[in-house]
């Protein structure tokens, strides 16, 4: 893949992703939601939802620790290369079996749950297709380039690669040797964070902290006398006639 890719792909999905937000946010807050299914199915839903949520942030700790933080910060704390990688590979081993899981479990429901079914809209099927190819070609990157087939030092490119566009100074080059899963998996991701905006992904930034300040909500009881109890009665039970 040629350097113009890796070059003007990321600015595009980043553009796409701050100014579709801005536009959603205007125009649609009333779709600014997850469009929740639990009232249909909860059963599976409280299984794959935690292991794919929690497997996520798993995931998002790791590229931080990974592409963020440049190699020499790591080692002048002194966390070794060898030790990095230790870490790196087991703990983003266990995150991505967990989030992988998760989203397995949540697709399964979503197949199989005719209700779930046809609550999905082509938008979330296109959005778990990125998802799900994001997942696994990252942990494909985690196990196969640095347990299966040899170790990849992607800290001497990809994560380089990816800093530089934030500074203005972008290098392209360095993502043109990758090998191919950090390629596709880079393609992927820079696609799911184009389309973003305009997905339900968006639930993301939106914390409940108005929860923490608002008001309680009281709730009184209303004294009933025994003909109002027994208008609620079991509609096959025989009403109470009125005396003559």
């Amino acid at each position: 893949m040629t350097p113009t890719l890796w070059l003007m792909l990321p600015y595009v999905a980043f553009t796409s992703f701050i100014l579709g937000h801005l536009w959603r946010y205007r125009t649609d807050q009333f779709g600014w939601t997850t469009r929740s299914s639990q009232v249909y199915e909860s059963r599976l839903l409280r299984l794959g939802s935690p292991l794919f949520h929690f497997g996520m942030l798993g995931v998002i700790g790791g590229h931080v620790l990974g592409v963020l933080i440049p190699e020499s910060w790591t080692e002048a704390v002194g966390i070794s290369e060898h030790l990095y990688h230790v870490v790196a590979v087991s703990a983003g081993t266990v995150a991505g079996i967990a989030v992988i899981a998760g989203i397995a479990i949540l697709l399964y429901r979503r197949c199989t749950v005719t209700a779930v079914r046809k609550a999905t809209t082509t938008n979330d099927k296109f959005m778990y297709v990125l998802l799900a190819g994001a997942l696994i070609t990252g942990l494909l990157n985690t196990v196969g380039s640095n347990l299966l087939w040899g170790t990849y030092n992607y800290r001497e490119t990809v994560s380089p690669w990816f800093r530089s566009l934030f500074t203005l100074h972008p290098e392209p080059e360095l993502m043109v040797g990758t090998p191919w899963t950090f390629q596709a998996h880079g393609l992927i991701v820079l696609t799911l964070i184009g389309v973003w905006p305009y997905t339900r992904l968006v639930h993301m930034f939106s914390a409940p902290i108005g929860y923490l300040v608002r008001p309680y909500v009281v709730y009184r009881s209303k004294e009933t006398n025994a003909l109002d109890k027994r208008r609620y009665a079991r509609a096959w039970d025989s009403p109470v006639l009125p005396p003559r």
